[in-house]
């Protein structure tokens, strides 16, 4: 039986589309709803601007992009999009959500693996990744490419989408109740507080030491519709314990390390990692914060799952030590349980994960 407060499940996106409540510019990818979320595509061209932007309560994003912009990019063949430029590109995907429903955007996984900062918008918006309860309109993505060039293309999907009806987050009394039955964390001692369950850094490494790896400057480009297109070492320098189990971070680099504990997320309920806790370290923390249901979930081949962490030092260098708190998950409930679990049965490249770059590479 369905709650009537939640995350929506994969059928429940499905009929949004039926009702007119969600629209787009061509048929569905036939893998683009997503078991708690719905994948977004860029539309025909992108908007190079001057500078990020927020339209505010009285302004279109349009109104904004005709002040702004610098040039027009024409995507239908692709382009490539170049590192610290800032571009705003109309998504296929549009809305008109009913009044008691609001929604919520995120990286995609393996957009965050390439540091690629990506940002929903839409219009009259005072904050970014927010979509009001009953938005009719368009939404945009602002994309800037931190790391690596990028070739994207009409169709690429770089972010997602979670629908919510009124609230749908657990209590820090749910969530230990939730850790005591599930194991959400595999922890002993599960730090519970801020609203979510903390994970920790491993920086102890694999057999061979491996720690995590540190990104490459001046790259050839990386194609985000491409799978097992590029050799590891001509984008990423491998990371190793040296017996300190710690790690300096740099400013202005950026890591792909991966935590401690392994993360279940049950079929019931969607998680997300707060992107930056100023309570824990002058870092940032995981672009890409959706767990969907079914992440880690043995019977959906997820056992020993751990969360891929994409990290950058802000202003100063900053030490990492092994076992250190650096973010958390809170959990929400599912309206219900999604028609398909994240895991293999989907073709979810992430699964049974460790220590994993983005899809783009080949192991």
């Amino acid at each position: 039986m369905a709650r009537e407060t939640g995350i929506l499940a994969d059928r429940a996106i499905a009929a949004l589309f039926e009702t007119g409540r969600l629209n787009s510019e061509r048929e569905l990818d036939r893998d683009q709803i997503q078991p708690a979320s719905l994948d977004l595509r860029l539309g025909a061209k992108a908007f190079r601007v001057r500078a990020s932007f927020m339209p505010g309560p009285s302004h279109l994003v349009s109104d904004k992009l005709d002040r702004l912009s610098l040039h027009v990019i024409d995507l239908t063949e692709g382009a490539v999009l170049e590192t610290g430029c800032v571009y705003i590109v109309p998504l296929m995907e549009s809305l008109a959500l009913p009044s008691d429903m609001s929604a919520s955007a995120n990286p995609k996984s393996s957009t965050g693996r390439l540091d690629i900062f990506t940002r929903v918008i839409t219009d009259y918006a005072q904050e970014f990744d927010k979509i009001p309860a009953g938005y009719s309109g368009p939404l945009y993505l602002e994309i800037s490419p931190r790391t690596f060039p990028i070739v994207v293309r009409r169709g690429s999907r770089l972010s997602q989408i979670r629908f919510r009806t009124g609230h749908a987050l657990l209590s820090e009394p749910e969530l230990l109740k939730l850790h005591e039955s599930e194991t959400l964390v595999a922890s002993k001692l599960p730090n519970v507080s801020g609203g979510g369950i903390a994970l920790s850094i491993d920086l102890a490494g694999d057999e061979d030491s491996l720690i995590g790896y540190r990104g490459k400057h001046h790259t050839a480009v990386v194609d985000v519709d491409k799978k097992d297109q590029h050799d590891i070492f001509d984008f990423w320098e491998p990371l190793y314990s040296r017996g300190r189990n710690e790690l300096i971070l740099d400013p202005d680099e950026f890591y792909i390390l991966v935590s401690r504990e392994a993360v279940h997320v049950p079929p019931d309920y969607a998680a997300e990692m707060t992107p930056f806790d100023p309570l824990v370290g002058e870092f940032r923390v995981h672009y890409a914060g959706f767990f969907d249901p079914g992440f880690g979930h043995a019977p959906a081949g997820g056992r020993g799952s751990r969360a891929v962490l994409e990290v950058r030092s802000h202003e100063v260098p900053f030490i990492l030590e092994d076992g250190q708190i650096v973010g958390r998950l809170v959990y929400e409930h599912m309206q219900e349980k999604p028609a398909s679990l994240y895991g293999s049965g989907l073709g979810s490249n992430y699964q049974a994960q460790g220590l994993k770059l983005s899809k783009h590479f080949r192991i």
